[in-house]
């Protein structure tokens, strides 16, 4: 890259136009991606120069910010062209990023079909697959033999977003079947489509949400897909590619809510400083405010911390035992949902396994910190004649918190899917949270019990 860097800022100190697209032109997109991020100041001008079918492979490519970056500076020439040559899937993607003025300029570019297309693919809800398909595809009779067919392709094969799988059609546009081109290509000339047909059809509804699309693609080992309306007429077709860019962003939204924030539609260093101020602090006060609780809870237990002051000693290592158990189970929960793993019926199974595990993790925690405190008696008086009461208490708190933390973050993310929230708002810190004011309780109840019924210490007999 260091190179490339080198050569083109050459080229454009000796101002060499000529040079310069033979250059850009015989880069991979990738590369000419990486130099716009690198050089960002002249993007728009390593977009004039490229040839437009390399301009348009490069655009598609880019965030939104920089492409946004670059309409506004590129010629009103260039961005017509652009606009008309992108896929329809892109168009769009980039139409709905876009404030509606500008959205309402870039449409008067297109062809009266195109302007058409464009609406219509809008027209469907943000989240949908009808936002991300295209309707350029190879579409076929059942009736054609193989010959017919491979004529098709030759003819209409250059516009569409794939030839690697042809759609069957039946009466009104119903899809009836899809075939891999692979499977056309090695039959002899003259089989009819219909013996190729196998009824193995897998589709997806426009008004599906984008995340079951992941989850359809990831299952099925597909590089296109369908898209249908309810009566099964093809509208479209979505491709690999796309999803890959949707399942990014998927995952990155989720990462960034289990972080406690709100998702950014930015990149970090493009967005607004007061924008992000803004959906960070809203989850930061929630849990403040959430916080304040385990302040409460300390309190209400104040007669029995002034009266055995080392039981504050493990106050911060009961709190972040569950806290930590609680953000492991939400994590691995979050994560399985998202990939079909785990669905709602599953609750049973998930609070079970998470009884176990949670009861043996706090086993093994506790035995740690019954132990820590019985070591440290044998150098240290810290603990006083109460030494094994307090590694009890340490103990028996560990195995309650930690057994509660996995259930706790395990249940939430079921909860909100229940009620119809995103399973990532359960994030690590608020469930951290929520099981650091119960694990208080938990604690406190475990000492009063061992050292107010077993030690009489918190409550002596005068």
């Amino acid at each position: 890259m260091e190179e490339m860097v080198e050569q083109i800022e050459l080229l454009l100190e000796q101002n060499n136009e000529e040079e310069l697209q033979e250059y850009l032109n015989n880069l991979n997109i990738s590369d000419v991606e990486e130099l716009i991020d690198e050089l960002p100041q002249y993007g728009p001008k390593f977009i004039e120069t490229l040839s437009l079918n390399r301009a348009v492979n490069v655009f598609r490519i880019l965030d939104f910010p920089t492409q946004e970056r670059i309409i506004k500076k590129l010629s009103g020439e260039k961005v017509a062209e652009i606009i008309n040559e992108l896929p329809p899937d892109d168009r769009t993607s980039l139409f709905s990023e876009l404030h509606g003025d500008a959205v309402k300029a870039l449409i008067l570019h297109l062809s009266p079909a195109d302007r058409k297309e464009a609406l219509s693919l809008l027209g469907y809800a943000e989240d949908s697959v009808g936002r991300l398909m295209t309707p350029d595809y190879i579409a076929v009779k059942k009736s054609w033999d193989v010959n017919r067919v491979l004529a098709h392709i030759r003819e209409f094969g250059k516009n569409s977003e794939t030839i690697d799988v042809i759609y069957v059609l039946g009466d009104k546009g119903v899809l009836l079947d899809d075939i891999r081109i692979r499977e056309i290509l090695l039959v002899d000339p003259d089989t009819k489509i219909s013996q190729l047909m196998d009824g193995r059809l897998v589709a997806l509804k426009a008004t599906d949400p984008q995340e079951e699309a992941i989850n359809v693609f990831r299952m099925n080992n597909r590089t296109a897909l369908p898209v249908t309306d309810k009566e099964d007429i093809l509208l479209g077709i979505v491709t690999v590619d796309d999803i890959l860019w949707i399942a990014n962003e998927e995952y990155t939204e989720d990462i960034q809510k289990i972080g406690g924030t709100e998702a950014l539609d930015e990149p970090y260093l493009d967005i607004n400083l007061f924008r992000l101020v803004k959906k960070r602090v809203g989850w930061l006060i929630i849990l403040f405010l959430s916080e304040m609780l385990t302040t409460s809870a300390m309190q209400s237990y104040g007669i029995e911390l002034a009266q055995l002051t080392m039981l504050a000693y493990f106050v911060p290592l009961i709190i972040s035992s569950g806290g930590n158990s609680g953000s492991q189970a939400s994590t691995l929960i979050i994560q399985a949902m998202a990939l079909g793993e785990v669905r709602l019926i599953d609750w049973w199974r998930v609070m079970r396994r998470e009884i176990i595990s949670g009861l043996f993790l706090g086993v093994i925690l506790g035995i740690i910190g019954f132990l820590r405190v019985s070591l440290w008696t044998t150098f240290s008086d810290v603990y006083g004649a109460h030494w094994l009461l307090m590694a009890f208490t340490v103990g028996c708190s560990l195995i309650g918190v930690v057994l509660w933390g996995s259930l706790a973050g395990s249940m939430l993310p079921l909860v909100l899917k229940r009620l119809g929230f995103d399973p990532a708002t359960s994030s690590a810190p608020f469930v951290a949270t929520l099981v650091d004011v119960t694990g208080l309780v938990i604690y406190f109840n475990i000492a009063m019990i061992i050292f107010g019924r077993i030690g009489h210490v918190l409550h002596p007999v005068k």
